[in-house]
């Protein structure tokens, strides 16, 4: 009965939330995590907890496949020295002077420094939804930087708990270690089970099918590398880069298409319903605090907000003149990024449900470890709650906006396809008068995207073509209503009716798509 309660209070929650967001532009994720606040204060879901395997084995691997299948791998490849020192040494710099700050108020080292570990790597669900404003350099930027940080910060994590509960001990050769079988391994699990999944789908023809094969990649590929005591995180990301590349060659259109559609839906539901569930855990945390009292938890919350904060802000005013010192090539001086670039990346340090789930996987049997919990979560709600509905503002302030390479480069895609094809027509079309009148509509078709033709003509005739459709619907339904056709075959012809309306609506005329 718990479990049906909070799947509605959580769905009715991300509903209510995302609305409120779109009406007024507000950062959903601070809504939805308020949201969980409230939800926390009903007495049936006091009892309803985030399981850390719920997000480090079901959540986790499904967000991360998607955010990198939708990546740039060329804005990665890019970036990559910066990616690579922000998610590595600018993660383990955090967890040291989160523990530092944590171990002054009074805490031993050994769970400051798990503390440390947690708060260390930003969360890629929310930069990715908060970064969506940016251009396309720095959004791919932190994206990145989200995906793979989780994978260092959860080997320091992993190491500070096994030191303190004695499991482990600290050397440099065991340290060492860690870190190659968690790299090495994470990207060669990733890519193996990639390997696999492209070699299965290539042969199915059913979108049902690829589906599942696509739902089951990232589960699979994290779970064998955490098995091993590799980075499951990065193999979900490499297997996510590789699946992307490969499918325009080889899967077909429909399974991308019905892949694509399921995909961003149960993301988006996950993603959202995933802040709403750590909103609950923020309220949780209070209620279990007893080895110290609120005011002293608050002043923890306070400091390790600001030394996480501070030293990200830190690095990005001080790593790049270090790298220009090093590196003065032409090529690095045109990818130089002025103080106010850096100050919307440093704003941009998001903590969220990895970091909470890493908290409440600590054992129970480990000192201080409510207070571990609720520190974290009061870094991820001062992140999420005082951070992201500044960024917008950040964002205005620096001026930075989309410099339209994106829209440019689609728009050179689409050039190119039109004249290519036109060139090909010849030997596509059977029929003489059939390939000129492809060729006339190409031809139109390759004006408006250069700019040089009126749209007057094609808008009117997709009006047209909506009216004739709308009356095509109406038909078909009035057939049903009458007993001449059943629900199936017309929820057969709506898929079709549907899919041609809305390639009309989302026509591209000129400069801007007309919605």
């Amino acid at each position: 009965m718990l479990s049906l309660l909070l799947a509605v209070s959580v769905g009715l929650a991300v509903l209510v939330c995302t609305s409120l967001a779109r009406r007024f532009r507000l950062a959903p994720p601070a809504l939805l995590l308020l949201a969980g606040v409230l939800l926390g204060f009903l007495p049936a879901l006091r009892a309803a907890h985030l399981p850390p395997e719920a997000v480090l084995l079901v959540f986790l691997p499904v967000l991360l496949y998607w955010e990198s299948f939708t990546s740039s791998l060329r804005e990665i490849r890019s970036n990559l020295r910066v990616i690579v020192l922000l998610s590595t040494v600018l993660v383990a710099a955090t967890a040291a002077v989160a523990a530092v700050a944590a171990h002054a108020l009074g805490l031993p080292w050994g769970p400051a420094w798990v503390l440390g570990a947690a708060v260390a790597p930003t969360d890629a669900t929310a930069v990715g939804v908060l970064g969506r404003s940016l251009p396309r350099r720095f959004a791919t930027t932190l994206r990145a930087e989200s995906l793979v940080n989780d994978g260092t910060a959860l080997v320091i994590y992993a190491l500070a708990v096994g030191v303190t509960v004695g499991e482990d001990h600290v050397g440099l050769a065991n340290v060492s270690g860690m870190f190659v079988l968690a790299y090495l391994g994470g990207v060669v699990i990733g890519a193996a089970v990639a390997f696999l999944a492209v070699q299965a789908r290539k042969r199915l023809d059913d979108p049902f099918q690829h589906n599942i094969i696509a739902l089951a990649t990232p589960l699979a590929a994290y779970l064998i590398a955490e098995e091993v005591e590799a980075s499951g995180v990065l193999a979900v990301v490499v297997s996510g880069l590789w699946v992307s590349r490969v499918s325009p060659r080889l899967f077909s259109a429909e399974s991308r298409q019905y892949v694509g559609t399921v995909m961003g839906f149960l993301t988006a539901l996950a993603n959202a319903a995933l802040f709403v569930l750590v909103g609950l855990e923020v309220q949780s945390a209070v209620r279990e605090l007893d080895t110290v009292d609120l005011t002293q938890a608050l002043v923890a919350v306070v400091a390790v907000s600001a030394a996480v904060i501070g030293v990200r802000f830190a690095w990005m005013f001080t790593s790049p003149y270090v790298i220009r010192l090093l590196d003065r090539r032409e090529v690095q001086r045109s990818r130089r990024v002025g103080a106010r670039g850096r100050t919307v990346m440093a704003a941009a340090g998001f903590r969220g449900a990895v970091s909470l789930a890493a908290a409440l996987a600590v054992p129970h049997s480990l000192e201080d470890r409510d207070l571990i919990v609720f520190v974290t979560a009061g870094v991820i709600a001062v992140t999420l709650l005082v951070q992201a509905p500044l960024m917008p503002r950040i964002v205005r302030w620096s001026g930075l906006t989309d410099d339209g390479s994106a829209e440019k480069e689609r728009r050179l895609a689409e050039i190119t396809a039109v004249e290519e094809a036109i060139d090909a027509l010849p030997a596509l079309a059977d029929r003489e008068e059939l390939a000129d009148q492809l060729r006339a509509q190409f031809q139109q078709r390759l004006a408006l995207l250069r700019g040089n033709g009126s749209d007057a003509g094609l808008r009117a005739d997709r009006d047209v073509r909506l009216a004739a459709l709308a009356h095509k619907r109406d038909t078909v339904v009035r057939l049903r209503d009458e007993g001449t056709i059943d629900d199936e075959v017309l929820q057969q012809i709506l898929t079709g009716l549907d899919f041609e309306e809305v390639q009309l609506r989302h026509y591209t005329f000129g400069d801007h798509v007309d919605r």
